[in-house]
């Protein structure tokens, strides 16, 4: 759960981050980039084959973000967004001490970082939506656009584009926020998502870790709901 731990204690590695949630994050980042890199160099001759790369990758993003809202439902205490959303005026008053040297107790995201996941997933999914019925003027489209006018399609395919520029902005923002926690407040963000542990005092409550058939349960029908939607 997103509570901060007992300040009392000895330090023990303790697990935070299930191997569902890490996965999702690092896999996320891969796809990510595959589709910046596909949409940025898909011109010349080869440019068919770079936008067949850029829709695969976001067909598969859309696998992923379908599979972390539903795991942000019925997942492990740290990957569910009842369990670390909290207030606005909550993520403020965390920002407010930005600059504060303080140990890491957090268990899970802290009140402004679940605010960066939920704007994380949100433009993701603009982007994944808007690009089912986006079109290239070319020989690319997306596999939903053929229910929509073109007029329409070429609409999406802007929003596509224009969000895009914001989701890499937030992206940048991301990864200067881990810095800055790294710099000013001596927190490392990324080993606990690497390892899925974090040193927290001894008294601190676990969170609870789903158990992996749910998720593989989860997977496969989310992979079953993708491919059918990419082959409509």
């Amino acid at each position: 759960m997103a509570t901060k731990a007992r300040s009392s204690g000895f330090l023990l590695p303790m697990p935070v981050w299930d191997v569902t949630t890490r996965l999702f994050h690092w896999l996320s980042v891969v796809v990510f980039a595959i589709s910046y890199i596909s949409v940025t160099i898909a011109d010349g001759p080869n440019a068919a084959l770079w936008m067949r790369i850029h829709v695969a990758s976001g067909e598969t993003m859309l696998g992923l973000l379908l599979f972390r809202i539903v795991w942000g439902l019925i997942g492990s205490d740290t990957a569910r967004f009842a369990r670390f959303l909290r207030s606005p005026s909550a993520a403020l008053r965390h920002l407010r001490h930005l600059t504060r040297r303080e140990p890491d107790l957090q268990v899970g995201h802290n009140e402004a970082g679940g605010w960066m996941v939920v704007l994380m997933l949100l433009l993701l999914g603009v982007q994944v939506g808007t690009g089912l019925f986006a079109n290239d003027d070319g020989s690319s489209e997306g596999p939903l656009a053929q229910f929509v006018s073109k007029p329409m399609s070429d609409q999406l395919s802007a929003i596509h584009s224009l969000n895009f520029d914001i989701l890499v902005g937030a992206v940048g923002v991301h990864i200067a926020a881990i810095v800055i926690y790294a710099v000013l407040k001596r927190q490392n963000l990324l080993r606990p998502m690497i390892t899925g542990k974090k040193r927290l005092p001894a008294a601190t409550r676990a969170p609870h870790m789903a158990h992996p058939l749910l998720a593989a349960v989860t997977l496969a029908v989310v992979a079953g709901v993708t491919v059918l939607i990419s082959r409509l």
